[in-house]
């Protein structure tokens, strides 16, 4: 598909980190929030697509990520740091309620926000990850899929470990996406590997594990969970499930033939889900 990335760029300083952002468009905010290993980039097949229906787009690199700052240890990345950045960037960019959508990590991050602040949101389109709580139940499935999570608490080796013959490892995890090289690119920037990791280490330490899953609040906002029926990382069940949490309105839509970068992998589809979802249709 033909992208016209015509994006304006800026760096703002939040809660004393340097977050790069990008916008497109005029109109209602959308908030689009990437995850682990990615960056605002994973979203150049939405944000022409949803500026040419009207809306402000805002692409953040989250801490950690892209050319955003990367706070060395893992304090740095706790779940309450992460929403305070995007409650911090809305109120630079003049925000008082966004819609958004979120993927992955960037998925948990927005439902933490929604559940805990929903005058700030919308409505709220989840990709690929659950709520919080839902996700965290860890049926066997989902700890099948989720082995990751458990290599990435073990530090430097899980470094060495991806990196390994020329990443190999991590090759095989992202199951060669198409993706992949940007990705590697952009995690064999110094410190970028470990920052991104440190998601995992800060808010999924092995000594909290016995007391999951984690109690996060529930959500009113109208609610869109997407998942992808070719994701290799979570269930269709937590998403699924996730209506248990939500108090809003809730609407689920499963995209074919896609895997869990399906903005990617299904552009148009997913591009249509969003646009109907937020305008309201």
């Amino acid at each position: 598909m033909n992208i016209n990335l015509n994006v304006k760029e800026r760096t703002l300083e939040v809660n004393g980190t340097h977050i790069h952002v990008v916008e497109q468009g005029e109109g209602p905010a959308v908030l689009l929030l990437h995850g682990f290993p990615d960056s605002w980039y994973l979203w150049r097949r939405q944000i022409p697509a949803l500026a040419e229906a009207g809306y402000r787009v805002i692409a953040p690199d989250q801490r950690g990520f892209g050319e955003s700052d990367k706070p060395v240890g893992k304090s740095a990345y706790l779940m309450p740091a992460l929403v305070n950045d995007v409650l911090a960037i809305l109120d630079e960019l003049d925000v008082k309620q966004t819609h958004i959508a979120a993927h992955d990590w960037g998925a948990i991050v927005g439902w933490m926000l929604a559940g805990m602040y929903p005058k700030r949101v919308e409505r709220l389109a989840a990709l690929s990850v659950g709520h919080p709580t839902k996700f965290t139940e860890f049926s066997i499935n989902q700890l099948e899929k989720s082995w990751y999570i458990f290599l990435f608490q073990f530090e430097d080796v899980a470094e060495k470990m991806l990196k390994k013959n020329d990443w190999a490892l991590y090759k095989q995890w992202t199951r060669h996406h198409e993706e992949t090289i940007k990705q590697i690119k952009a995690l064999s920037r110094p410190g970028a590997l470990t920052a991104g990791i440190n998601w995992y280490r800060a808010n999924m330490a092995p000594e909290t594990l016995p007391s999951l899953p984690l109690k996060a609040p529930d959500v009113k906002v109208p609610t869109l969970g997407i998942w992808s029926d070719e994701d290799a990382f979570v269930t269709e069940e937590q998403m699924k499930r996730s209506a248990e949490y939500v108090t809003g309105p809730w609407r689920y839509e499963k995209v074919e033939n896609a895997s869990h970068w399906l903005q990617l992998d299904q552009p148009e589809t997913v591009n249509e889900l969003l646009i109907d979802f937020f305008d309201n249709r």
